[in-house]
C-alpha cells in the first residue's frame, strides 16, 4: 500500500484540548495517509483551527509526505452517526480509516493494517485491541479488549470467518480502531441513525466480505470525561446494578436495529447468504420475545426459560448473563 491508498475520517465536537496530539499521530505515521477528511459538528472551541495548525506543523517536519486535509464544517450538529457518514462519504481513498478526536495512535499502525489488506484482497474491515489512558495519557493498566470481556473464543471466530456471529451476539468493533475498504460503503450507506457508526459497518462488512482483528494494542484509546462513548470493564456490583435496572426501551431498540439490519441485508439479493438472513431473522425474534416480556417477574419465569432452551440467549445475546438480566430486571 502506499500513502496515496489511505484516507482518514475524522470527527470532532469542540475536540480543541486534544486535537493537536492526534492528528500529529495520523500525519507523522511511518505510512502516512493520503487526506484527512475532517467532518466537524459545529465546535465552538477553535477545533477546526488547531486541526489545520497542526496539519501545516507536520508538513513542515516532513516535506517528502504532506498529508492533505479537506474540512466539512457544520452549523446545524448532523450528531455522531451522520457526521461520520459524510466523514467517510467525502473520502478518496481505497482503505479508509476511522480516527476519534482524542487520541493517539502508534507510529507504525497504518502500516501494519494497510500490509494485512495488501495480504488478504478479501479482507474487508479489520479493527485493533487498544491501550486505555487517562486524559493526561497514561495507561490505565487494561486495554480496550479487557475492558469488553472479549473472550478467546470470540477471537478465534473472527479469525475464522466467522465474525458475523459474534457480532450478531455483540459489538466488538471500536469505530476508533477500525480501517475498511471503501468498497464497504456500498452496502453500508447510508448510515443508520438507529446503530452507532462502528457497529453497522462492522455488522454489515462481516455478512458480506471478510472480517478480521489484530489483538495488539495500535492506538491510545483516551478516557475522559467528555468521552461520548467509552469503556470500562463492569465490576460485578455494575453487573448487578444493570440486572435490576429498569429495561426501558433497550429490547424495543435491539428489536428495531435487527428489523433494519435484516431489511438492508435483504435489499442485497443474493450477495448475502441464505443463513445469515435466517440468523438476523432469528434475532428480530428473539429481541421481540425480549421486548414483549410482562412486568411480573413471576411471569417470565417459563417464557424465559422456554426462550432459554431454544438456544436464542446464546446465539443472539450473552446466554446465562441474559436470561439473569430478563428475570430480574425491572419494567
Amino acid at each position: 500500500m502506499s500513502a496515496i491508498d489511505i484516507s482518514v475520517a475524522l470527527c470532532t465536537h469542540n475536540g480543541a484540548r486534544f486535537l493537536r496530539e492526534q492528528v500529529r499521530s495520523i500525519c507523522l505515521q511511518t505510512l502516512p495517509p493520503r487526506e484527512i477528511v475532517l467532518s466537524d459538528d459545529a465546535s465552538r472551541d477553535g477545533s477546526v483551527a488547531v486541526a489545520r495548525a497542526a496539519v501545516e506543523e507536520c508538513a513542515l517536519e516532513r516535506l517528502d509526505a504532506a498529508v492533505a486535509l479537506r474540512v466539512f464544517e457544520n452549523a446545524t450538529p448532523l450528531r455522531v452517526v451522520k457526521n461520520f457518514e459524510q466523514a467517510i462519504g467525502a473520502c478518496r481513498g481505497e482503505l479508509i480509516a476511522l480516527s476519534d478526536q482524542d487520541d493517539v495512535w502508534v507510529p507504525d499502525r497504518l502500516a501494519r493494517m494497510a500490509a494485512a489488506f495488501a495480504h488478504d484482497p478479501a479482507l474487508l474491515l479489520l479493527h485493533t485491541d487498544a491501550r486505555l489512558v487517562d486524559a493526561g495519557g497514561q495507561g490505565l493498566g487494561q486495554t480496550l479488549f479487557h475492558a469488553l470481556e472479549v473472550t478467546p473464543v470470540e477471537l478465534e471466530r473472527i479469525h475464522s470467518g466467522r465474525a458475523f456471529d459474534v457480532f450478531l451476539r455483540r459489538n466488538l468493533v471500536t469505530g476508533a480502531t477500525t480501517v475498511f475498504r471503501r468498497s464497504l460503503l456500498t452496502d453500508a450507506m447510508p448510515l443508520p441513525v438507529e446503530w452507532v457508526h462502528d457497529e453497522w459497518l462492522g455488522i454489515i462488512a462481516a455478512a458480506t466480505g471478510r472480517v478480521d482483528v489484530l489483538e495488539d494494542a495500535l492506538i491510545d484509546y483516551r478516557q475522559h470525561e467528555s468521552n461520548q462513548i467509552g469503556a470500562r470493564r463492569d465490576t460485578f456490583p455494575d453487573k448487578v446494578r444493570k440486572a435490576l435496572a429498569s429495561r426501558g426501551r433497550t429490547h424495543l431498540d435491539r428489536a428495531i436495529k435487527a428489523e433494519l439490519l435484516l431489511a438492508r441485508l435483504q435489499s442485497l439479493g443474493d450477495r448475502v447468504a441464505p443463513d445469515t438472513l435466517e440468523k438476523v431473522s432469528g434475532k428480530v425474534v428473539h429481541q421481540r420475545f425480549r421486548a414483549a416480556l410482562p412486568a411480573s417477574r413471576w411471569a417470565r419465569c417459563l417464557p424465559v426459560l422456554r426462550e432459554a432452551m431454544t438456544g436464542r440467549y446464546d446465539a443472539f445475546g450473552r446466554g446465562v448473563r441474559g436470561v439473569v438480566r430478563d428475570l430480574f430486571e425491572s419494567v
